[in-house]
């Protein structure tokens, strides 16, 4: 079972390993939007039992986190601000894990922040999320439609979040269950999203430790809302290699073989810092 730490007023879910790796900092697990920490229910335990200090964060007006009557004042900068204020309470500096908006996140941190390592999945691009709305809007128009009516907080069919998130197969109740756990999103930290506060490539790759070695990027080949192209181009941005999976969604860490890129990462992770590298 995960401890439940207030830090003020930010939910965040922490998992301690019962036989922690020596050399590997904290983990620290950042969601996309309409979702919060508790998207991560099946990394958490997973990345414990395999040696890995891990944390999940519910950006503010997300899950517990504060002020969620306020979301629509937060910004891409406020996320940031959230970040830094978990990360400085961990041990050491985190690895940061970030998925879709939660990647995008991830590269504005980094913009003036050091790290060890970071993983973007299924993120916005640092072209940021035009693109992915415009290919949205001429393949699959009620998706982006039924998308903008979740940021409103209105009502969608069960169908809309299967679509958006999964390509395997999906339980009536986890289905069901994860609908009720979404939100609505923060207009503002769309916007920024969009166009009013894009990162920086370079100055991202300045703060991580190991510059591109210390970066993986991860997408899904039936992604229908960051698709394979867009995780390429983001891959493209940075100078390194992506990693496509071939037959899974948008929700990789939700999906049904979401351990299979659970163990790739904690594969890489253990590379990267096992005792004498």
């Amino acid at each position: 079972m995960p401890n439940r730490h207030p830090r003020d007023t930010l939910e965040v879910l922490s998992f301690q390993p019962q036989n922690p790796r020596p050399d590997a900092p904290p983990l620290l697990f950042l969601h996309g939007a309409y979702t919060a920490a508790w998207c991560w229910e099946h990394y958490q335990p997973f990345f414990a039992a395999a040696g890995f200090e891990n944390h999940a964060l519910s950006f503010s007006g997300h899950g517990k986190s504060r002020r969620r009557e306020h979301l629509d004042s937060y910004s891409i900068d406020d996320y940031v601000a959230d970040v830094a204020e978990v990360a400085a309470s961990l041990r050491t500096a985190p690895v940061l894990i970030g998925h879709s908006m939660g990647g995008f996140v991830v590269q504005k941190y980094l913009e003036r922040h050091p790290a060890p390592a970071a993983v973007l999945m299924c993120s916005v691009p640092p072209q940021g999320l035009s693109a992915a709305a415009f290919g949205m809007l001429l393949s699959q128009p009620g998706l982006l439609l039924d998308l903008n009516r979740l940021l409103a907080g209105q009502r969608v069919a069960l169908d809309t979040v299967k679509n958006a998130l999964f390509a395997q197969p999906m339980s009536l109740d986890d289905l069901a269950r994860y609908y009720r756990l979404a939100q609505p999103e923060s207009h503002r930290a769309i916007w920024d999203m969009m166009l009013f506060n894009l990162p920086h490539p370079q100055q991202v790759l300045e703060h991580l430790a190991g510059g591109r070695d210390s970066l993986r990027i991860v997408g899904a080949s039936q992604d229908a809302i960051i698709p394979a192209s867009l995780v390429t181009l983001t891959a493209k941005s940075y100078g390194v290699e992506p990693f496509i999976y071939r037959g899974m969604g948008h929700g990789l860490m939700l999906e049904a073989d979401w351990r299979r890129p659970a163990q790739d990462l904690i594969d890489w992770l253990a590379a990267r810092f096992s005792p004498g590298t």
